[in-house]
């Protein structure tokens, strides 16, 4: 049952205060709309209202600079803030100043009328930390307006102020380590070390050395003691990258220690207490490592507390255009090259191609570009020919539109046929068959839930499935949606 409410709207746009008031208003709350920051101030340092809906840029002032005097005068007053700029500061900023949700523009009404629902219905509970300066915005270290990237940075926003452990999921060069960054940098263990190990980059034999540290002569070679990343990383954040190549030896180490809050040296027998927050990444499908005994399910689970799934670059093309006026301005920044732009021929052949690099190769081909061609505009005609020359561009066709796309009959068989050949002629463990359906199952019914955004509801009635059949599909396979309007 919801609460009613007394709602405080400011936006500079009179059609969008027309529809919030109509739809809050049907939802039984009373609604009172202004298009200036301070009446909206006047109405809260009054004592009014219950909760505020404010856009950030208002033709009198600018939400980031109300907040932090609402907040002060009102800790305990919910504000949800709105914002057609849609970029990651945005949501940082909001979520820094207190803000109790961040919604990117165009929203939508049933998600907004349930967020307010929530706020006015949950205890109330006071937000913030220091404010950072417009200056951060130049350091963005995401970047992209698509829809797939707001929910990210709302996501994050929530992330930061908490000490969860998030396994960070996505294919080679969407930016993994850099969202696991952001996550240190502007949370609350900032002041902390970041330190990051690759799982891939280490041979197998020291993986346990590199982690928890060793006591001098505990091994051939160990002439002095040495300290551990767990040790290097006290306070701050530990960033596991491409933890699928973590030998299970060491997983079982990882488990103690993020069970027990301590870890004992290679040689050693005095326990250490950890205090750091666990980002683990990967680009390999844990669930089918550990169909196939590779990975630990109970270590899978204590990762994956909050999941967050970085999409490639080929679902959000339209971020690219963003993404090549940064990596431009970076290289006339860092690098002293000379300004460009992309014909708008050209950002369509950018916008078409597949990108299996993603967007670490987008950013080699825009500084390539930058550095190798004189001319101010960058025609379709140069890129193409550094698509073809890079060695990474699919065959003729495919420069110029997308790659071929494979049925999923087709992919299934051609991952059987990688599967059963990784096994060098013996046969995989028994129970293939069941396996192979959870594989299948788990991915769509992830997909329908991330689309309804977690609404259970919605999503059975997408898949044509009960709705307590989803419930126990969702429960056995360990989907877990962060749902975007919490």
């Amino acid at each position: 049952m919801s609460m009613r409410g007394n709602i405080l709207i400011a936006d500079d746009d009179a059609a969008i205060r027309t529809v919030l008031s109509q739809a809050l208003s049907r939802a039984g709350h009373e609604v009172r709309a202004t298009s200036s920051a301070a009446t909206l101030w006047r109405w809260a340092a009054a004592g009014d209202g219950d909760l505020v809906i404010t856009d950030v840029v208002m033709p009198d002032g600018n939400a980031f600079d109300l907040l932090p005097r609402i907040r002060r005068a009102r800790p305990d007053l919910p504000v949800v803030v709105m914002s057609a700029q849609n970029t990651f500061m945005t949501a940082i900023r909001a979520s820094e100043a207190g803000a109790y949700e961040y919604l990117p523009k165009p929203f939508d009404l049933t998600e907004l009328t349930g967020i307010v629902n929530r706020a006015l219905a949950e205890p109330r509970r006071q937000h913030g930390i220091e404010q950072r300066g417009d200056e951060a915005a130049e350091q963005m270290p995401l970047v992209g307006r698509s829809a797939a990237m707001q929910d990210i940075y709302r996501l994050l926003a929530r992330l930061m102020q908490t000490d969860l452990t998030v396994m960070i999921t996505g294919e080679s060069g969407t930016g993994k380590e850099l969202v696991a960054r952001a996550l240190h940098e502007y949370g609350r263990r900032r002041a902390g070390p970041f330190v990051a190990i690759n799982m891939a980059a280490i041979p197998r034999d020291l993986i346990e050395s590199e982690l928890f540290g060793h006591e001098k002569g505990a091994f051939t070679g160990a002439q002095n003691r040495s300290t551990g990343r767990f040790e290097q990383a006290e306070g701050g954040t530990l960033f596991l990258d491409e933890i699928g190549d973590m030998p299970m030896e060491a997983q079982t180490r990882l488990l103690r220690v993020l069970q027990q809050g301590e870890y004992t040296t290679v040689g050693g027998r005095t326990p250490i207490r950890t205090d750091v927050r666990i980002v683990a990444a990967t680009n390999k499908d844990l669930r089918t490592l550990i169909n196939q005994g590779l990975f630990r399910e109970d270590l899978f689970y204590r990762l994956n507390v909050v999941p967050l799934r970085l999409p490639p670059l080929r679902e959000r093309a339209e971020d690219v255009p963003d993404l090549v006026r940064h990596f431009f301005r970076q290289g006339e920044k860092h690098d002293g090259l000379q300004p460009k732009r992309i014909s708008p021929a050209g950002m369509e052949l950018l916008k078409r191609y597949p990108w299996p690099g993603n967007v670490r190769e987008l950013e080699n081909l825009v500084r390539r570009l930058a550095a190798l061609y004189p001319q101010d505009e960058i025609s379709a005609e140069l890129i193409e020919q550094e698509l073809r020359g890079s060695g990474a561009a699919p065959p003729s066709p495919s420069v110029g539109g997308l790659a071929e796309e494979l049925t999923i009959s087709q992919a299934v068989e051609r991952h059987l046929q990688r599967y059963f050949a990784s096994f060098a002629g013996e046969l995989p463990p028994p129970g293939l068959y069941q396996r192979v359906l959870e594989e299948v199952e788990y991915p769509l019914v992830l997909a329908a839930m991330t689309a309804t955004r977690g609404n259970q509801i919605k999503a059975a009635e997408l898949l044509g499935l009960n709705r307590n059949t989803l419930r126990k599909k969702i429960r056995e396979l360990g989907v877990n949606v962060y749902r975007a309007a919490r």
